[in-house]
């Protein structure tokens, strides 16, 4: 059984005093090492699986590994639904999930990739999900009952059609044009 793991960061401030910043990091290698990563919310991550599926069935699921530092993307392990590519201005791609699901170290976040008339599509929704917390273009919750269903079917119907209709929509949202 995999177990949580935590990294510890030393930030010098001045000269003398130093700070200690722990970071959560998921070890899994695989799908199902990372839906077996942490028994308490793996409930969570199945039943927000299953309620992907039925809204967006086009948006594959697989296990994204994180990019390499220096590389385009986030180095956060995570669980993908639907895939495009995106380049960084060195040139560099990467491939990138259209709905990305990633456990943090007290709730889970869900990464939206594309946007509605060039704008974030998930703060449309704010307030509308049962989230804890909403940034840019995602949201956190901490257990998938607290979510409200019938906003998140909506949310991810319309994801998987915008990206249907528009493969190129994460590009543009992810190279910032």
């Amino acid at each position: 059984m995999a177990h949580c793991a935590y990294s510890i960061r030393r930030q010098h401030i001045g000269s003398a005093a130093a700070v200690e910043t722990h970071m959560f990091r998921v070890t899994a290698d695989t799908l199902q090492a990372y839906l077996d990563f942490d028994p308490e919310r793996k409930h969570d991550l199945v039943n927000l699986h299953k309620l992907i599926v039925q809204a967006a069935p086009a948006l594959k699921r697989f296990f994204h590994k994180g990019t390499q530092a220096g590389e385009a993307g986030m180095r956060m392990k995570m669980i993908g639904y639907g895939k495009f590519r995106y380049a960084i201005k060195s040139g560099k791609t990467t491939e990138w999930p259209v709905i990305g699901v990633a456990l943090q170290k007290n709730y889970i976040s869900v990464y939206v990739a594309v946007t509605r008339q060039g704008a974030p599509i998930v703060p449309g929704y704010a307030g509308q999900l049962g989230e804890l917390r909403m940034g840019g273009n995602n949201f956190s919750f901490e257990r998938f009952d607290d979510l409200k269903q019938k906003a998140m079917s909506l949310l991810f119907t319309e994801v998987a059609d915008i990206f249907a209709s528009d493969p190129e929509n994460p590009v543009r949202y992810m190279q910032g044009s």
